[in-house]
C-alpha cells in the first residue's frame, strides 16, 4: 500500500510541473508592495538551484526509457564492401580477385529476459524517488523564501523600533536638559540620556547593515531585486494548529514525510536491483529475424552466381554458466545495498518524527510566548506612562523613565520576532509531515497588509 501511495503522490507532483509556466504570467505592478506569495512565485520561476533540481529530475526520468529499451525490439542494419586477391605460391602472377559486397537487416526481440525486467522495475522506483526529491527541494525553497521574507520583516521591525526608541530618549534628553537648566535635576540625567542615544545610534547602524544583508540574500535567492514587502498585521491574532493530537502529527511525519517516501522508493529500487543480480544466472530467450544479400563478382574468373536474398527467423537461447564469480559478487553487493537502504529508511523515519515533534513543540510554545509578550507589552506601556507621569511630578528620576522605555521597546522587538518564529515553526511542521504546499503560503499571506510602514 505504501508503494502505491508513494506513486500516487509522485503523479500529483508531476502534474504540477505542467502548471509552472502559468506562474510566469504573473506580474507585480511597479512600486507595489510584494507579499509572501508573490515573492514565492518569483523564486519558483527564477531560483537557479530549484531550476537545476527540476532539470536533474527530468534527466533521471530517462532512466526508465533506457531500462525499458532492453525489453523492446532492436533493429540493426549492416553493409560491407571488400576485395580479396588470391594467388598461388609457385606463380604469384596467376590468381583470382573478388569484390564482395553484402548487406543485412537484423531484428531482435527479447522473449524472456528476467534481469532486464527487474532493472526496469528498479528504474521506475528510482525515477519516482527523483520526483519526490524535486518536490522536497520545492518545499525547502518555500521554507527558505518564507524564512528570508520574515527575516527582512524582523530586521525592519527592529530598525523601526530602534528609531522610535531613539526619538523617545531624545525627547527625554531635552526634558532632562530643561530640568537641569531650571535646577530641578542634576547633570547625571543628561549624561545618562546622551550615553543611551550613542548606544542606540550604534545599534541602528548595525540594524541597517543587517537589513541590507538580508535584502541582498533574498535578491540572490530570487535572481532579481525585491520591492517593498507587505508587513505582518499585528492586529490579527495567530490561530492555533488545526489539531493538537501529538500522535497524529508524529504518525503523519513517519508515513508522509517526503524524505521518508523517497528512501522507501530507493529501498524498493535496491530490492529490484538485487533481484536483477540474482537473475543473471537465468537463461535468456530472444527472437531473431535476419534478411540480407551477399554477392561476389570476379575480375579474373567467373561470377559466383546472381545476387540472392537470404532470410532467416529463429530463437536464440543464452545460458550463463560461469563468469569468474562476478555474478555472485554482484549479488552480495546488491544484498548489502538493500540492508543499507533499509537502515537509511529507518533512520529517516526517526529523523522525521523528531523534526515533527520539535516543530510541534515550537509552534505550541511559540504561540504561548506570543501571548505572554503581548501581555508584557501592555504592562510595559503602562509602566512607561506611569514613570513619565511620576517624573513630571518629581517622584521618579530620568533613569527610571529611560529604563521603562527600554523595557517597552525590547519587549516589542521580542514580540515581533516571536510572531515570525511561530509562523516559521508552523511551516516547518507542515514540511516535516509532507503536507506543506502553496495553500499554506496563501494562508500566511492573508496575515499581511500591503500598506508598508515607513
Amino acid at each position: 500500500m505504501m508503494a502505491f501511495a508513494s506513486l500516487r503522490s509522485v503523479r500529483t507532483v508531476v502534474t504540477r510541473w505542467a502548471t509552472l509556466a502559468v506562474g510566469a504570467l504573473w506580474v507585480v505592478p511597479a512600486g507595489a508592495a510584494q507579499d509572501l506569495f508573490s515573492v514565492w512565485q518569483q523564486a519558483e520561476q527564477h531560483n537557479a538551484q530549484y531550476a537545476a533540481d527540476l532539470a536533474a529530475t527530468q534527466a533521471d526520468q530517462e532512466a526508465v526509457a533506457q531500462a525499458r529499451a532492453n525489453l523492446l525490439p532492436t533493429l540493426n542494419a549492416e553493409a560491407s564492401l571488400s576485395s580479396s586477391d588470391r594467388r598461388a605460391v609457385r606463380n604469384l602472377q596467376h590468381g583470382q580477385q573478388h569484390n564482395i559486397n553484402q548487406w543485412a537487416f537484423t531484428l531482435r526481440q527479447p522473449v524472456i529476459n528476467l534481469q532486464a525486467l527487474s532493472l526496469y522495475e528498479g528504474a521506475q522506483h528510482q525515477a519516482a524517488a527523483a520526483v519526490l526529491r524535486s518536490e522536497a527541494a520545492r518545499q525547502q525553497l518555500m521554507l527558505r523564501v518564507s524564512q528570508q521574507y520574515f527575516d527582512i520583516l524582523a530586521a525592519q521591525d527592529r530598525l523601526r523600533s530602534l528609531h522610535a526608541e531613539y526619538q523617545a530618549i531624545d525627547q527625554q534628553l531635552h526634558a532632562a536638559e530643561r530640568s537641569f537648566e531650571l535646577g530641578g535635576a542634576t547633570i547625571t540625567d543628561t549624561y545618562e540620556a546622551r550615553s543611551r542615544l550613542d548606544l542606540l545610534r550604534n545599534q541602528q547602524l548595525a540594524a541597517e547593515r543587517d537589513l541590507r544583508d538580508r535584502l541582498q540574500q533574498l535578491t540572490t535567492l530570487l535572481g532579481q531585486p525585491v520591492n517593498d514587502l507587505a508587513v505582518l498585521n499585528t492586529r490579527i491574532r495567530l490561530s492555533p494548529l488545526e489539531h493538537t493530537e501529538r500522535h497524529d502529527w508524529l504518525s503523519q511525519a513517519e508515513q508522509a514525510n517526503l524524505e521518508v517516501l523517497q528512501r522507501q522508493l530507493l529501498w524498493q529500487a535496491s530490492q529490484s536491483q538485487l533481484t536483477a543480480a540474482k537473475r543473471e544466472h537465468t537463461p535468456t530467450l530472444s527472437l531473431q529475424a535476419r534478411s540480407g544479400s551477399s554477392n561476389q563478382q570476379g575480375i579474373y574468373g567467373m561470377n559466383q552466381g546472381p545476387r540472392a536474398l537470404d532470410s532467416s527467423v529463429g530463437l536464440e537461447l543464452a545460458i550463463p554458466l560461469y563468469q569468474g564469480g562476478a555474478i555472485s559478487s554482484r549479488v552480495r553487493e546488491r544484498s548489502a545495498r538493500v540492508h543499507e537502504q533499509r537502515f537509511l529508511l529507518e533512520q529517516q523515519r526517526r529523523d522525521a518524527r523528531e523534526a515533527a515533534q520539535r516543530h510541534l513543540d515550537g509552534v505550541q510554545s511559540g504561540l504561548q510566548q506570543v501571548a505572554a509578550l503581548e501581555a508584557a507589552e501592555q504592562s510595559s506601556r503602562a509602566s512607561v506612562e506611569a514613570n513619565e507621569l511620576a517624573y513630571e511630578v518629581g517622584v521618579r528620576v530620568s533613569v527610571d523613565v529611560l529604563n521603562a522605555q527600554r523595557q517597552l521597546y525590547e519587549t516589542q522587538r521580542a514580540l515581533a520576532q516571536a510572531r515570525y518564529d511561530a509562523l516559521m515553526q508552523s511551516l516547518r511542521l507542515k514540511a516535516a509531515t509532507g503536507s506543506l504546499d502553496e495553500q499554506d503560503l496563501l494562508r500566511l499571506n492573508q496575515l499581511l497588509e500591503h500598506d508598508t510602514l515607513e
